[in-house]
């Protein structure tokens, strides 16, 4: 299972804030929602929310991530155990010897880490259940619009719920962002979300951070094999700083491509399949 396939997604639409406990989440009131927008929006929730639990494919695709600090491409290998990936190249041009013999070592380390591999599963269970509690927001968080409809596509828009009260800090950037979401009505799954902040977001008077109006987000989704939902491009950019959210506040733009069913069957047949056998 991909690590970050339902993370991403909720993550970098309310700008990978820190967990909010469902039990604290308050009712706030989706009153003033186009109904038809909202019977969609909650379809589709409850359908990923499914297929999370039920989707146990796993995949090969080369990766490539671009931020203000590097721009490199990774060739992934996932398996049922959990999945592996090794830069190929940086910054435009083939990693160097030295760089292509300390992936293969780093690779190594890893498969054969049992504590490295279970904080890293501990690590995706959480981002699964933080990406849950997400999506079960977002019908209340937000006033949704349709905006169009055809056979295929349904396009929401949705802005500040003024009755949503965000439980904690960090949920607060919630109530700040306005956009789309792109619906595939066939399989109820969402195939775009992007937005932007409406204004600034201040977390203690601007003392521990403020992230700046006019942040963007894109998410893009799409059907890889027949019913099976990833992540296949991202772009977020994000400006500002928060001192308690490390992950606030970005530029990055990633792209997933070259989808293969994985053949590999446990971590170390991932790492053979990427020449750290």
């Amino acid at each position: 299972m991909c690590a970050h396939r339902y993370l991403l997604l909720l993550a970098a639409a309310i700008l990978a804030v820190a967990p909010v406990r469902a039990q604290n989440i308050g009712s706030a009131s989706s009153q003033g929602s186009d109904p038809r927008a909202l019977q969609l929006l909650k379809v589709a929730v409850q359908t990923e929310l499914s297929e999370s639990q039920h989707d146990h494919s796993v995949w090969t695709y080369t990766d490539h991530d671009k931020t203000a600090e590097r721009d490199a491409v990774y060739r992934v290998v996932d398996s049922p155990a959990g999945g592996v990936r090794r830069m190929t190249e940086l910054n435009g041009h083939p990693v160097d010897i030295s760089t292509a013999q300390s992936e293969t070592q780093r690779i190594s380390d890893f498969v054969h880490d049992s504590y490295a591999q279970a904080k890293e599963r501990k690590a995706i269970a959480h981002d699964d259940e933080q990406a849950a509690q997400m999506l079960r927001m977002l019908p209340n968080a937000f006033i949704w619009t349709l905006k169009s409809e055809t056979a295929e596509l349904a396009t929401l828009e949705y802005r500040p719920n003024d009755d949503f009260r965000a439980p904690n800090m960090e949920a607060r950037v919630m109530g700040t962002m306005a956009g789309e979401m792109v619906i595939a009505k066939g399989d109820n799954r969402i195939r775009t979300l992007r937005g932007a902040l409406t204004e600034d977001v201040k977390f203690a008077f601007g003392i521990f951070g403020k992230l700046h109006q006019g942040g963007t987000f894109d998410i893009e989704r799409r059907e890889i094999a027949p019913h099976v939902w990833q992540i296949t491009e991202s772009r977020v950019h994000i400006g500002g700083r928060a001192l308690l959210f490390k992950n606030i506040g970005q530029q990055e733009d990633e792209i997933k491509s070259d989808w293969k069913p994985s053949t590999a069957k446990t971590l170390e047949e991932a790492a053979k399949q990427l020449g750290a056998g």
